[in-house]
């Protein structure tokens, strides 16, 4: 919810935020109410930069995945600095973040990968952070360990890599996607792998993403 309220923000957070939940289950968020008395006030806003607001949301989600992250890291093998920095490139932390593309989670797993790894439901964080986590230990296995080119088939796929003769693909957005995954990557080895003391993994496991819809005026 609290990047959702992120959203509702411009070049500084300095919005009171309301909110109200409707008979499916839905909770719409806005910042001008505009007269609905459905909204009541459920966050007041101090003045900030946005991505200091958005930096203290990233470091608490963080925090609440590491135990799963470090479980799937033993059982695979593979850096929890890694897969860390995977997600931080492809949701932020976001369990419920949906791309255009249909990608689902803090991994950002399409379908067929999810499929292919047993992943039930990519909205949950322990199965897609599981099935992510596979999937990583496999590409690392296809392309020898060589992590520029495992991560830019995270990105692109295996088949695109090999196309391009074992280099990271001509595709602008695997080219900008790769160097900033390992950046992500150097920054978390540097501190610990997440630097952050982790959830008890059953509660985070249980845990379902909520619905948000941000609401216009």
């Amino acid at each position: 919810m609290l990047g959702a309220m992120l959203l509702l923000c411009g070049s500084t957070a300095e919005a009171n935020i309301y909110a109200y939940t409707d008979s499916s289950g839905v909770v719409h968020l806005t910042n001008v109410p505009a007269g609905n008395n459905k909204y009541r006030m459920v966050m007041r806003t101090p003045k900030m930069a946005v991505a200091v607001a958005r930096a203290d949301f990233n470091r608490v989600a963080r925090a609440h995945y590491q135990a799963l992250i470090r479980a799937a890291a033993s059982r695979y093998g593979v850096s929890p600095a890694l897969i860390n920095a995977v997600i931080s490139a492809e949701s932020g932390y976001n369990a419920g973040a949906v791309s255009p593309k249909g990608a689902v989670g803090l991994m950002q797993l399409i379908p067929a990968t999810a499929d292919r790894f047993g992943v039930a439901n990519s909205f949950s964080p322990a199965d897609n952070i599981n099935g992510g986590t596979a999937y990583l230990a496999h590409l690392l296995r296809v392309f020898s360990g060589d992590l520029k080119l495992a991560v830019a088939a995270y990105n692109a796929g295996s088949k695109a890599v090999i196309q391009a003769g074992y280099h990271i693909p001509p595709f602008a957005e695997t080219q900008a996607y790769v160097p900033r995954v390992l950046a992500y990557y150097q920054q978390y080895l540097m501190n610990g792998g997440g630097n952050v003391v982790g959830a008890n993994p059953q509660s985070v496991a249980n845990a379902a993403p909520q619905l948000i819809q941000v609401s216009n005026p």
